[in-house]
């Protein structure tokens, strides 16, 4: 790749960064003139690359169940060679110690060294650390199971990215592990991959300990939702049962005009009609940064 072509890689994904998290409190640029002075040689390359590259700040907030409130931070910087070389990326979080971050961070070069070579890869690495924080938090500070914690139920629903899927195996086990588990929600299939399920909230973590095993080019998950099921709602009233919560009444590969030299290209004006009706249209922008229509 040439520098420009450096160049405007990187300003996509800062563009795409800026729509995925909208507020200085989820993405702050610790330095714009760096962000400007990239952008100006993109619209008119100069003989000379700027020298000055953007530096940044993701901060997320953790939602599962005991790691409510606990902070991540990653702090980004990028080469001027990237995406073919790595992000320089340092991780922080208030739940972890200083040995545990150290090994988080050796954690994560080594997951976008075998998976992220020569593409961008923040997004990728924001969800990554995400999930393997939560696993981590989970692990190292148990929580203690009372009456009320066991009777408690969990549904989730889990919006899963993979780079493609192609492999009939996967997508045979796709099919068999979501009856197995009981969990509802369609697979696609080509490039890019999309998975989701819904259901119970142990049902979608064992799924997903078995998906992401398998061998990717790239895999995350992108977004999740979980909500608790205790007994009755904020009114007093009682709490909604766990099928009225699923948005889709089975799992489904769902093919949309497939299309490409491979045939491994899908339709996205169907995908989001698709999601649309369903009523979670809003997941469209959380994978591809655009608003579908």
């Amino acid at each position: 790749m040439s520098y420009l072509e450096w160049a405007e890689a990187q300003v996509a994904e800062i563009e795409l960064l800026t729509s995925m998290f909208p507020s200085q409190e989820e993405l702050e640029l610790t330095d714009q003139l760096a962000l400007a002075e990239l952008r100006s040689y993109v619209e008119s390359p100069a003989d000379c690359p700027p020298a000055s590259r953007p530096q940044f700040l993701i901060k997320q907030k953790l939602s599962s169940a005991g790691t409510e409130g606990t902070e991540m931070i990653l702090s980004c910087a990028y080469p001027s060679e990237y995406p073919s070389v790595l992000p320089d990326i340092t991780v922080r979080s208030s739940g972890l110690s200083r040995a545990q971050q150290a090994q988080l961070q050796a954690d994560l070069k080594k997951h976008l060294m075998e998976n992220c070579q020569g593409e961008v890869c923040v997004l990728a690495a924001v969800d990554w650390v995400k999930d393997s924080l939560q696993s981590l938090l989970a692990a190292i500070s148990p929580k203690k199971a009372t009456p009320s914690s066991v009777a408690q139920e969990a549904f989730s629903r889990l919006w899963i990215y993979s780079h493609h899927i192609y492999n009939k195996s996967k997508r045979k086990n796709i099919l068999e592990w979501s009856k197995e588990l009981g969990l509802s929600g369609f697979s696609m299939p080509g490039k890019p991959g999309i998975v989701c399920v819904e259901g119970p909230q142990a049902a979608c973590e064992e799924f997903w300990s078995r998906v992401k095993v398998l061998t990717w080019k790239k895999i995350m998950i992108r977004h999740r939702e979980d909500i608790t099921l205790d007994g009755q709602g904020d009114d007093g009233r009682p709490a909604q049962g766990m099928d009225s919560l699923r948005k889709f009444s089975t799992f489904e590969e769902a093919m949309f005009d497939p299309h490409g030299s491979r045939g491994n290209h899908m339709d996205l004006g169907q995908l989001y009609q698709f999601l649309n009706e369903k009523g979670c249209c809003e997941v469209f922008q959380m994978y591809f940064g655009i608003e579908g229509r």
